[in-house]
């Protein structure tokens, strides 16, 4: 672990078509382009040796570092103290439009508050995961890492006329790029990073470096003033929506579940997941957070996403086959994982997996959180089109045939097919929501045959999922396992959240899965899930176990349970996929589905309060 930062010791940046992570000592360990799932620029939190990283820290200085957010904005600042003086180093990406480039501007600006500070740099690219060979071209102006294929980084400096050129700094001319700023207060100097670069390396005056500043620091604070949220926690909500937009491919409106792969849920593990990719499941939730949120464009964007996937499936070759899982930011479907084997992976933790093999996976819940995100947009003015219409018909009436078979569920275990509960719950919700969508929108329906597939499945859950012995409902049907994911049993519908067996569920749970307010998914012991090894708490099921305190009439709890998890979020307020009983965080970072039931949980829980008070 000494030779790896802590996970949770990153701050995010990007520029809505791909993101990078900078460490509390300013280093940027992680970096993609041009998208979020291209190849690794920057990848060090991999392979310490063949990763890649751009560092800025003070020469031979003892430092202490803090870093911040500046207010309402993606724009990071690393600040480092020493005996000599004080220096931030500024960071940002370019925020890109809507249409696809292979064009990105990482820009790293340096600063003297106070004293004399000199500034260690060195840019060392790993391009495509550290297996492409680069050579270093050094013009008068700055330097392009340049491989055979065409690819390229360019290294643009900041400086005044009177400055020494980079090319005077250089102390090292092998594979990486190593130079000093020396500044006194006041002074700031730096270098704008660009992958896809449209032309030779140029030199920037600090006016045209400020120029992008403002116009950067503009987006974010007006994108933010959209907000409606005026309620608790709002900071912490508002980052997790700066977050979650960072996280957006602009292009298509879609949202990865993580910026990163491959981070451990168990240090040492083989649960190590690349999430740089659009979940059904995981972006149908977001619709909720950014609706919730005042967010419409957003949400429109990615029910518009949603609605052109279903409709080239089903109109691909007579397919009617079941949804895919997950998708690339662009709406491809090709994602086979492999392993990089040459990657040691976060702290030896390999192996190093790209691509996602739960892709292939069938799960059935899809249709019922695609189908109750679609049905929310509908109640709040984004209306399903013809198209659109026709193609949730089409899987509907696949899903009425099919829905009562084993699948590999929403946690994509790898152990074999089963008869999971909740499954058949969202099935449920499925149907229940497109004919309601029917019904409202006066839309053609085979109302009585999904009718009867709604009853259907609600007979099984409540016959068969239901474990008389646990008196709690189940994982799935041959288990008396409990598993975290009903507890949205209440949230969606499927029960009241008084109903004595819900009750009764949740009693369960508590006893079972909640260690000190943060709650497993279940217990891998019990449930072998065709892996080894353990993994940490779920963030996402805290804040899941948050709404459904909330919901069930026991506020005091839920909102000590929420102010507890406020406390295992990193110094900026972000999450990673899960927390370690260390209290450290585990898994990709920061995770998406995390940050959209934080939303949840503080909207819902905040209106609940209010109406108590």
């Amino acid at each position: 672990m000494d030779d790896y930062p802590l996970i949770e010791n990153h701050g995010l940046i990007g520029d809505l078509q791909t993101a990078a992570l900078v460490t509390t000592d300013g280093s940027i360990d992680w970096f993609c382009a041009p998208r979020f799932d291209s190849p690794s620029v920057f990848g060090s939190l991999l392979d310490k040796d063949r990763g890649g990283r751009c560092t800025v820290r003070p020469l031979h200085q003892t430092y202490a570092t803090k870093q911040l957010y500046l207010p309402d904005t993606a724009v990071l600042i690393t600040r480092f103290m020493t005996q000599a003086g004080a220096g931030e180093v500024i960071d940002f990406m370019v925020v890109t439009g809507t249409s696809v480039t292979d064009r990105h501007r990482l820009v790293r600006m340096v600063r003297c508050v106070r004293g004399r500070m000199i500034f260690e740099v060195v840019v060392q690219p790993g391009f495509d995961y550290g297996r492409k060979r680069h050579v270093i071209n050094l013009s008068e102006h700055g330097v392009v890492f340049a491989c055979e294929d065409g690819t390229s980084l360019t290294v643009h400096p900041i400086r005044e006329p009177d400055d020494a050129r980079l090319l005077d700094a250089v102390a090292d001319r092998q594979d990486a790029l190593h130079f000093t700023l020396t500044l006194e207060a006041g002074q700031e100097r730096g270098a704008v990073l660009e992958w896809g670069a449209e032309g030779p390396p140029r030199e920037l005056r600090l006016a045209e470096y400020r120029q992008l500043f403002d116009d950067t620091v503009a987006y974010w604070r007006s994108w933010l003033r959209h907000s409606t949220y005026t309620g608790r926690w709002r900071e912490a909500v508002e980052r997790s929506a700066i977050t979650l937009k960072l996280m957006t491919f602009a292009p298509t409106g879609a949202v990865v579940a993580a910026p990163t792969a491959s981070l451990p849920e168990q240090l040492g593990g083989e649960r190590n997941w690349d999430y740089r990719f659009t979940w059904i499941r995981d972006a149908s939730f977001s619709v909720y957070a950014l609706l919730g949120l005042g967010f419409t464009d957003e949400a429109r964007a990615f029910i518009r996403w949603l609605a052109d996937r279903v409709a080239e499936r089903a109109g691909k070759h007579g397919d009617t086959g079941p949804l895919n899982v997950m998708y690339a930011v662009d709406g491809s479907s090709e994602l086979d994982e492999v392993v990089l084997p040459h990657l040691e992976g976060y702290a030896g933790s390999a192996p190093v997996r790209i691509g996602n093999g739960a892709a292939t996976q069938l799960q059935l819940d899809l249709y019922g959180e695609a189908l109750d995100s679609i049905h929310f947009a509908h109640r709040h003015g984004l209306r399903v089109d013809h198209r659109g219409w026709g193609a949730l018909r089409t899987d509907l009436d696949w899903l009425a045939d099919h829905w009562d078979q084993a699948e590999e569920g929403l946690w994509e275990t790898r152990g074999g097919r089963k008869d999971f509960t909740y499954g058949r719950v969202m099935s449920w919700v499925a149907f229940d929501r497109a004919l309601r969508l029917a019904e409202s929108s006066g839309r053609p329906a085979e109302a009585e045959r999904w009718r009867r597939a709604r009853d259907a499945c609600y007979e099984q859950v409540m016959s068969r999922g239901w474990h008389e012995g646990r008196r709690a409902f189940v994982q799935h049907y041959a288990s008396d396992v409990l598993d975290a994911s009903l507890l949205r049993m209440a949230t969606v519908g499927f029960l009241t959240p008084d109903d004595p067996w819900w009750s009764s569920t949740l009693n369960a749970m508590e006893e079972e899965l909640v260690s000190d307010s943060l709650v497993y998914r279940y217990n891998p012991e019990a449930s072998p899930d065709g892996l080894r090894g353990s993994e940490g708490t779920f963030s996402l099921c805290t804040f899941m176990y948050v709404d459904a305190l909330a919901r069930a009439g026991r506020t005091d709890k839920a909102r000590l349970v929420f102010e507890k998890m406020m406390g295992y979020a990193n110094h900026l307020g972000l999450y990673s996929e899960e927390i370690a009983p260390t209290g450290r965080q585990l898994g990709n970072f920061p995770q998406a589905f995390t940050h959209l039931a934080l939303i949840d949980a503080a909207i819902t829980l905040n209106a609940i309060l209010d109406r108590a008070s």
